[in-house]
């Protein structure tokens, strides 16, 4: 017990360490005072996804159409608005697609930067709600380990992405998802509307090329980062590498379970029937009955 308490005061202690190094420049914004908020909110997360499908085992499931409507609705807004200042604001301030170091200033940019960083932050929270829609409908088929991964991870990365780098080379993974994620929720807006919108659906196929496309130019931009030995912090560079190495392989998992296994076995393509993946998480897009 008492080197298990010493453990604990030395991680205290490391954390303390850590924040004195943090970016003064966001200390006041929503949730980023403190990492309590966004481990609570994780921690509840991973609490509904447990219990959720146990409340939800005998009970009728619930027609959410239009709060999905408006839900895929804000969130096409809210990456449209965060992978435009990130294109908009980087562009002005001259920020280099090979290197580029943090900028710690109160500079117009620099804030319009950091605050695009912070929605992209604040957007994980919200697409928890995923998981949560999924379990109230009883999809639970489409709440995978992926799925779950995905949420339960994206959401602490970030805060720590935007406690510490909020700006530099941080822009181009998040400007790159978010434009991803207008396309994903405008294909996910469309199909909720109904079954007399599926003839406007035929790019669903390249989805999923999209999204492992997407994977696969975070690790060459991280790669070539390390390599040139850019002045970024190098930790924040390997942390980032490591997890899309997780991330691709649960991907290529998927992929082949999804459309290579599909080929093979033409008998069992009702069972991935519009399915594709957002942000490496399955969703299944079936007709309303």
């Amino acid at each position: 017990m008492e080197v298990a308490i010493d453990k604990i005061y030395e991680l205290q202690a490391f954390y303390e360490k850590c924040l004195t190094h943090a970016d003064v420049r966001i200390k006041d914004w929503l949730l980023m005072d403190s990492c309590l908020p966004t481990v609570f909110f994780t921690c509840l997360y991973l609490v509904v996804v447990w219990v959720g499908p146990k409340v939800m085992e005998h009970r009728e499931p619930f027609n959410l159409k239009w709060f999905i409507n408006a839900y895929n609705f804000v969130l096409i807004l809210v990456n449209l608005h965060i992978c435009t200042q990130l294109l908009v604001w980087t562009t002005h301030q001259g920020y280099s697609y090979i290197c580029q170091p943090v900028r710690y200033t109160h500079e117009e940019g620099e804030m319009k930067i950091a605050s695009a960083l912070w929605w992209f932050y604040f957007s994980k929270l919200l697409e928890m709600l995923d998981t949560i829609i999924f379990i109230l409908r009883k999809k639970n088929n489409q709440v995978s380990f992926l799925h779950v991964y995905h949420h339960a991870t994206m959401f602490p990365i970030w805060w720590i992405g935007v406690k510490w780098v909020a700006g530099g080379q941080s822009f181009f993974g998040a400007m790159i998802n978010s434009f991803i994620h207008v396309i994903m929720y405008s294909y996910y807006g469309l199909a909720a509307l109904g079954p007399q919108f599926q003839k406007y659906l035929w790019w669903k196929r390249y989805l999923t090329k999209l999204q492992l496309t997407q994977f696969f130019l975070g690790m060459v931009y991280t790669t070539q980062t390390l390599l040139t030995g850019c002045d970024f912090p190098i930790w924040m560079q390997l942390a980032a590498l490591v997890y899309g190495i997780t991330i691709i392989a649960l991907f290529i998992n998927f992929y082949v379970q999804a459309y290579l296994k599909k080929k093979t076995h033409p008998k069992n393509k009702k069972m991935t029937n519009g399915a594709c993946v957002q942000n490496g998480v399955v969703h299944e897009v079936k007709k309303d009955k």
